[in-house]
Parts: structure tokens; sequence; C-alpha cells
């Protein structure tokens, strides 16, 4: 995997609906809002994501609320998460963990990283790899499209 300067730090600029599927649109942005990575996700991670972006605590927790509480019960802390590839339209990320001065490193699914990324406030990034590949060369003009159909688009 690439070295932590070699990546790029993004940052969840808000969550849109899909109104052409059943789906959500995480979008990462990185500090200069040059680079844009969308990243489909189910409707329950993208509402979990939405919740924690709105800082609204539901009354029971929700799943990546439990493993966060889980890591911490631990003594884990997050430190980052890494979106480290894509193969056929699949996006693959990696959580990293510390206790204790060792570090350890967890396979998950984006929208699950970037749901704990957001409720541990711990860094997002991507490697440029993943940026390269992701394709669509009027990325904004589309997403500046879906969003005005009556997307929710938090900002962060």
């Amino acid at each position: 995997m690439a070295e932590t300067n070699t990546l790029i730090p993004l940052k969840v600029h808000g969550v849109l609906v899909d109104p052409n599927t059943d789906t959500q649109i995480v979008v990462l942005r990185d500090e200069e809002n040059s680079e844009v990575l969308p990243i489909w996700v189910g409707t329950a991670e993208g509402t979990s994501i939405r919740l924690a972006l709105e800082n609204v605590i539901p009354p029971r927790p929700m799943s990546h609320d439990l493993i966060y509480s889980f890591t911490s019960y631990l003594g884990f802390s997050v430190n980052k998460i890494v979106i480290t590839e894509v193969k056929n339209n699949t996006y693959f990320s990696t959580i990293f963990l510390e206790k204790d001065g060792l570090e350890k490193s967890v396979d998950s699914r984006p929208s699950d990283a970037i749901a704990i990324a957001v409720r541990c406030e711990c860094p997002i990034f991507v490697t440029p790899e993943v940026l390269e590949r992701r394709g669509g060369e009027d990325l904004e003009t589309w997403l500046s499209k879906l969003d005005q159909k009556g997307s929710q688009q938090p900002e962060t």
C-alpha cells in the first residue's frame, strides 16, 4: 500500500440521494475542491454517514456507533481510513487502528469505513491510483445536476 505522504486527504462533502437507483452517493473532496470522489453506498450506510455529519444521536446505537464503541472500549484508536483500490467499479478500503503503539489494519467497505471515520473524526485518504481510475470527465456537471434534483448535501 502507498505511504501516507503519497496519499491524498479527503473530507466528506455530503451525501446525495441518487434518484435513479435505490442508493446514496457519498461525495468526498480534497481541501482545494479540485478532486472529487463519489462512492455509491446503500441507503442504511448513507443515512448513517449523514446522521453522523449532522451530529444526530439516534435513540439506540446504530451499527457504526456500536463498532466505534467497541474499538474505544477495547482501547483502540482509529488513526485513519484509506480507500485503497477500485476493481470492477467496487471500491476497497482499510481502517487503521492503533493500540499501545501497535498499528493494525482491517479490511472494510468504504461506506463502513467512512461512517466510522466521521464518528471518530479521523482522516480519510485515497490512493492516487483510485483517483486516476474513478473516471467521469464530466463528474462535476453530473453531480451538480444530481444535487439540483432535491438531494440532501450537508456541508462539513
